[in-house]
């Protein structure tokens, strides 16, 4: 992942896709489908950035168990830079969500165990966050982080994928109400859903490996600093 994000093409194609998502997601024939009607475009939207979220947390998990393993300060810098454009695309997906439901069920949010569930695995991120913020001690910081960022991610787990199923939910795949497998036939969903997935993703590599240059030279014009006043 560190040699990937000093690649270019990548990059590239993810902007790309994301332009065609928009794009083409606003254009294309949709199915008329009960209820959802034209509000199956934020298919290409709420789902896919929801699954580019999934994965920039899962590479955060993964950094921060490495630099439990191995203490480098660059894998302390991609748990933390994944992990915190990880928050953001949650925050869209929320926010997107929150848009499918006034047109789908008639009101901005519900109690609904799916949503309620998903704003709770949100919080315990969120605080991931002020826990950074909160430690002085840049060695100390990133050892309770991982240890912290390896717990929220255990705890989304449950909170997305399992509770919401043992109980009614008005959202789709959960509670008994099917998902989206049916509707992934259509030809046209699934030439722009796909491709959705992907770009969004790599957005959002995108944006976190920029953070990560950021915080490199930073960290460079620091080090500078002190050698000067240094010597």
């Amino acid at each position: 992942m560190i040699k990937l994000i000093e690649k270019s093409w990548w990059k590239y194609a993810g902007v790309i896709l994301v332009y065609y998502t928009i794009i083409a997601g606003f254009l294309i024939h949709a199915p008329r489908l009960d209820i959802l009607n034209e509000t199956i475009r934020n298919l290409f939207f709420h789902v896919a950035i929801w699954f580019a979220m999934f994965t920039l947390f899962i590479i955060s998990v993964v950094y921060s168990i490495k630099y439990l393993m191995n203490p480098k300060t660059i894998f302390d810098n991609m748990a933390s830079e994944f992990g915190r454009t990880g928050i953001v695309f949650g925050l869209i997906g929320v926010a997107t969500g929150s848009i499918w439901a006034r047109f789908t069920w008639g009101a901005w949010w519900v109690n609904d165990p799916k949503l309620n569930s998903t704003t709770v695995a949100l919080l315990i991120y969120l605080a991931y966050l002020v826990l950074r913020a909160s430690i002085e001690n840049e060695d100390q910081k990133a050892r309770i982080s991982a240890v912290y960022n390896i717990f929220a991610f255990t705890a989304m787990i449950p909170l997305v994928f399992i509770l919401p199923r043992l109980t009614d939910s008005l959202h789709p795949g959960n509670g008994g109400n099917p998902g989206f497998n049916a509707y992934d036939l259509d030809n046209n969903l699934r030439e722009v859903f796909y491709p959705a997935i992907i770009g969004w993703t790599l957005m959002g590599i995108w944006l976190a490996s920029l953070r990560i240059r950021l915080k490199k030279i930073k960290n460079k014009i620091i080090d500078y600093s002190i050698g000067i006043n240094e010597s």
